[in-house]
């Protein structure tokens, strides 16, 4: 008698887990079209497009000598979030939101920060610096007051950060709430009521920081508004 192995339930699972992720992915639409920078405005011949990735890249023959961004044309968002994968090998990057340009391709306000070291999953700030750190809640009153609480050590949270290889990079903003999530882990978050110093809307632009060589490449970019 032959053994019949039924392959039903499998076919169940792998099918709930494909519609899972698609309704995840529900609402969002792409904000690169993967063949070249359409949509996004930066320094002459300083991004590229290549294998369906936005790259910037350092050399000692071609350094950057000044931070600047690559900003998104689609609009300036206030609630929404943001998905991309990121891969930098050396150097110093982030992703600006709720930002204001300024001249020579700079910006001012919020970065989701990436780098090979602590702020990896960090939220910057131009001007106040970090505002949140990683495995930090933070709740910012109107006068600037701060109350922090721990929900994670660094080095747990360092664990899930991969050094030179791509990372799924999220942000989710709405109202005065930021959290930035790094391959599905949250790193920090704040609900920031600062009244001088919080954004609420703004560009968002992909950052090519000054420095030793480095390369910082971008895939995978889309948005979702929530307002």
């Amino acid at each position: 008698m032959k053994t019949v192995i039924s392959i039903t339930p499998i076919i169940v699972l792998l099918t709930l887990a494909s519609a899972a992720r698609a309704a995840d992915e529900d609402g969002f639409v792409p904000m690169f079209n993967g063949t070249d920078l359409t949509g996004w405005e930066g320094q002459p011949d300083a991004w590229q497009v290549r294998d369906r990735t936005i790259i910037g890249e350092s050399t000692l023959q071609k350094p950057c000598e000044k931070t600047h961004y690559l900003y998104w044309t689609g609009g300036e968002p206030g609630d929404f979030i943001m998905r991309c994968e990121i891969k930098l090998t050396g150097g110093n990057s982030g992703i600006q939101f709720r930002s204001e340009k300024r001249p020579d391709f700079n910006t001012f306000g919020y970065q989701a920060d990436f780098t090979g070291g602590k702020l990896a999953g960090c939220l910057y700030q131009h001007g106040r610096g970090a505002v949140v750190l990683r495995g930090m809640r933070v709740d910012i009153a109107e006068d600037g007051t701060r109350a922090e609480k721990p929900f994670a050590t660094d080095d747990e949270l360092a664990k899930k950060v991969k050094n030179e290889d791509w990372n799924v990079y999220e942000i989710v903003a709405q109202g005065s709430k930021v959290a930035l999530r790094l391959n599905g882990e949250l790193m920090c978050e704040v609900d920031d009521r600062d009244r001088e110093l919080s954004c609420r809307k703004g560009i968002i632009a992909l950052q090519m920081h000054k420095g030793p060589p480095m390369k910082v490449q971008f895939r995978n970019l889309r948005i979702k508004l929530l307002d």
